[in-house]
């Protein structure tokens, strides 16, 4: 159901095929209209502004398949211009099954409807666990977003984020899960600067203070971009993580990434790409790491209907385990 660690851009992939992490709640990224677009689409001669730190490797991972095993089904609806809901059944022999309900209510001035702007989000599931988002544009450049989840009658994370845009920087400060009894707090402060129109350097500063414990990680982030490919690295105490996307035409993209910690002593090297067949209503995303993982993920728009079919199998070589999983996402 996402988690305070989630704030940090640290390496490690999270919810790797295989793993014992639950499914990501459907809004446990940044929204996407959150982001500039592409760099190379300025032709006025000004530094672009960078866009969010927390999308600097989104071109890459989004190449990625996304993982699934058992069966799913999704039913979206919308119920007004500014009204959608959802509803998600996941049944699986590896993991918990569960049943999820979604809902978004968008902003009604013109601004946010161009950009498709969710205002609030909400989302429970059977086990009672809740979360709730609100994403609000105080300014034309000041955002502020504000986020609660549940776990079941726990609370396990309330934050509060405020990201000022300027022409050719941004910077954003995070609180997490302030406790004055227990004088504990997670402080996130990112920053990003367009040095050029193709280059962006920046950092992220996580601190943390507790009764037992309090300590600091600071990680450096670069990024490289031209029109067809973009090449992003951070580094740090935590480790490193280093990402290159490429564009090879308007039908196929190809993705690496290369992630190390320090923590956990491990580095994993993964390759992906997507395919898409206009012709056939189909893409298809596949990945293979140095784990000796495979996967791929099919989806196919059944035409005329509202309807897209997703197939998905994972094979871990190393371990000898397989998943398989079919779902269908309507609306």
């Amino acid at each position: 159901m996402g988690s305070v660690l989630a704030l940090s851009s640290g390496p490690g992939h999270q919810n790797w095929p295989f793993s014992t992490d639950p499914p990501p709640s459907r809004w446990d990224t940044h929204p996407a209209h959150w982001d500039s677009p592409p760099r190379w689409e300025r032709r006025d001669g000004r530094l672009p502004n960078p866009g969010s730190f927390h999308s600097l490797h989104r071109s890459c991972k989004d190449v990625f398949p996304q993982q699934i095993e058992g069966v799913k089904m999704i039913i979206n609806k919308t119920l007004s211009s500014f009204f959608k809901v959802s509803h998600t059944l996941h049944l699986s022999a590896v993991s918990p099954s569960y049943y999820r309900f979604h809902v978004e209510h968008l902003q009604s001035d013109d601004y946010s409807k161009d950009k498709d702007a969710p205002a609030l989000i909400g989302e429970m599931d059977s086990s009672g666990s809740l979360n709730a988002h609100a994403l609000l544009h105080l300014s034309e450049r000041v955002r502020a977003r504000t986020v609660f989840q549940t776990q079941q009658s726990q609370f396990v994370t309330w934050q509060f984020e405020t990201e000022y845009r300027g022409n050719d920087f941004t910077a954003a400060v995070t609180v997490a899960n302030p406790d004055v009894l227990r004088e504990s707090v997670i402080l996130v402060a990112h920053f990003l600067q367009s040095v050029s129109s193709g280059l962006v350097l920046g950092g992220e500063l996580v601190y943390h203070r507790g009764r037992a414990e309090e300590g600091g990680i600071l990680t450096l982030a670069g990024q490289y971009s031209r029109p067809n490919w973009v090449a992003t690295l951070n580094a740090g105490k935590g480790g490193a993580h280093a990402s290159y996307y490429h564009r090879a035409n308007k039908q196929i993209q190809v993705g690496v990434e290369f992630e190390a910690s320090t923590r956990t002593q491990e580095t994993t090297t993964s390759f992906g790409y997507q395919m898409e067949l206009p012709e056939a209503n189909m893409v298809f995303r596949g990945m293979i790491n140095s784990r000796c993982i495979i996967g791929g993920v099919l989806e196919k728009r059944l035409t005329p209907l509202p309807a897209t079919l997703i197939m998905g199998a994972f094979v871990n070589h190393r371990g000898d385990k397989l998943q398989v999983g079919l779902g269908v996402n309507v609306g």
